[in-house]
């Protein structure tokens, strides 16, 4: 039998407030070049991943730590 990975929505609106008004700080910080070389990159990055974990309202650690904020 094949065993398939379904992404189960386990971001709730709340998180996803929290994580899209972090990303955007991120972005903002980045612009005006308070967050700027590697470490800038690598928050962006991260600001990146969470908009797409809210995109798809599924996080990968959440599930691993058995966390469901989708109430």
């Amino acid at each position: 039998m094949k065993k398939t990975f379904i992404l189960k929505k386990n971001i709730g609106n709340k998180d996803r407030l929290i994580r899209v008004v972090i990303a955007f700080l991120i972005a903002v910080l980045f612009y005006f070049q308070i967050l700027q070389g590697l470490v800038g990159v690598i928050f962006l990055v991260f600001a990146i991943v969470i908009l797409v974990s809210c995109l798809f309202r599924f996080s990968l650690i959440y599930k691993i730590l058995g966390i469901n904020t989708n109430h």
